[in-house]
């Protein structure tokens, strides 16, 4: 379905707009699975993702009669960025349809990108919102919509870091490709080229366990919209994948889907931003956290991670922070029944461990009651110390209960 001749030559276009992004081999990566890691840092683009072939893709085979006419999209993120970028580049005229919920950060980013070529409108709460304004405005303006992944020009212009990893690796073979799906542009572009010229590569596609549309549609054989799903990994976190992407999917992928959950994925951005300084948006992550679900099966192998992007908004830290700690059975939220009498806390707080910190405290004390209500986050070093804990404060007769799991409790209070 893709020439790849024509994908090289997509990729000689792009060398106009930025350097070949770097295939580095990961020491620490390599180590903990005994292979031969090597990571393409798509998070050094100029935009921070790779959002931006496609859109300069789409752009570039335009006509000239046609790049006249505005272009426009509807994103939140990192591909109103690469359209933002692409439009300044060909010095055309673009419209960026965004949620009126869309972080200011993001939305300077896309300004500075389009420079003075492009628009902003804030429109609706959600995404679905501001992509059905932008269809309309296209309607009525006769302008032309650059999608963010469901069309073969924007496959082709992911395709190209294939060829590039390809080139980059020269000559040395690649065992196991993983690649972060959401609409699927890119694992689309990238099995493709891999299938025609590197035959032997494993396949592999990390999709967010809470936004599984390419694994729900790979089950029934045709493209399925998901009711629900988890946005976290909002730059992967779809309900429907793009039909042309699914029809290539569904032919080129022959490994099962891994389901990354979300609060592993927030262990795997800690652990890296700890080890390698590398900075990663949740669905950067994707593919370096389904290698957990592979140690076992790639020592000594030639690994390639696609690491997708890193527009990663600082005012998220904490909750990734937290979430991880969860994951890692590090952090706990018990509500504590605390006898409404002298010194029933200091005897509490005489069972914590020597690495147990309190991180949360919320005490209600009611009157009319001989018990009051206590909201306690507490932090530890090793998961066997809340065993511990709750060991001692059973034989202490204090009642309890771990919440740390009940997510309505954790949406509300946490």
């Amino acid at each position: 379905m893709i020439d790849t001749n024509k994908i090289y030559g997509i990729q000689e276009k792009l060398r106009s707009l930025f350097p070949i992004t770097p295939l580095q081999r990961s020491a620490y990566l390599s180590d903990k699975y005994q292979a031969n890691v090597y990571l393409k840092r798509e998070d050094l683009t100029p935009v921070r993702s790779y959002k931006i072939r496609g859109a300069f893709n789409f752009i570039s085979q335009l006509s000239s009669a046609e790049r006249s006419q505005e272009m426009v999209c509807a994103s939140a993120g990192n591909h109103a960025q690469g359209f933002a970028f692409s439009c300044a580049y060909f010095k055309t005229k673009g419209t960026v349809f965004m949620p009126v919920t869309t972080p200011q950060q993001k939305i300077t980013k896309t300004k500075t990108a389009g420079k003075s070529f492009v628009d902003i409108r804030l429109i609706g709460d959600t995404f679905d919102d501001a992509s059905v304004a932008a269809q309309d405005f296209c309607k009525s303006q006769k302008s032309i919509f650059v999608p963010p992944f469901d069309h073969l020009k924007i496959i082709e212009g992911q395709a190209t870091i294939a060829t590039e990893i390809l080139d980059q690796m020269d000559g040395k073979s690649i065992d196991k490709c993983f690649i972060p799906v959401g609409g699927g542009g890119l694992s689309a572009g990238l099995s493709e080229v891999l299938k025609t010229l590197s035959p032997s590569t494993e396949i592999h596609c990390a999709e967010p366990e809470g936004a599984p549309s390419l694994e729900q549609s790979l089950k029934v054989g045709k493209v399925v919209e998901l009711e629900t799903i988890d946005s976290f990994v909002d730059g992967a976190a779809v309900k429907k994948i793009g039909i042309h992407n699914f029809e290539i999917l569904k032919q080129n992928i022959k490994n099962p889907i891994t389901l990354v959950p979300e609060d592993r994925l927030c262990q795997t951005m800690m652990d890296f931003l700890f080890h390698e300084g590398i900075v990663l948006e949740p669905a950067g992550g994707l593919s370096i956290d389904a290698l957990k679900d592979f140690k076992s099966k790639i020592k000594g192998q030639n690994i390639v991670c696609v690491l997708s992007g890193g527009n990663f908004d600082f005012e998220r830290l904490p909750d990734v922070k937290e979430r991880s700690m969860k994951y890692a059975g590090l952090k706990k939220y018990i509500i504590l029944r605390l006898p409404q009498r002298p010194k029933a806390l200091r005897e509490f707080l005489d069972l914590l461990g020597p690495n147990d910190d309190i991180a949360r405290f919320e005490y209600l004390k009611k009157s009319a009651k001989n018990f009051g209500s206590v909201l306690l986050g507490i932090e530890t070093d090793n998961k066997k110390n809340f065993g511990i804990l709750f060991d001692k404060m059973e034989r202490a007769g204090f009642e309890f209960e771990d919440v740390t799991q009940n997510e309505v409790f954790a949406d509300f209070i946490i």
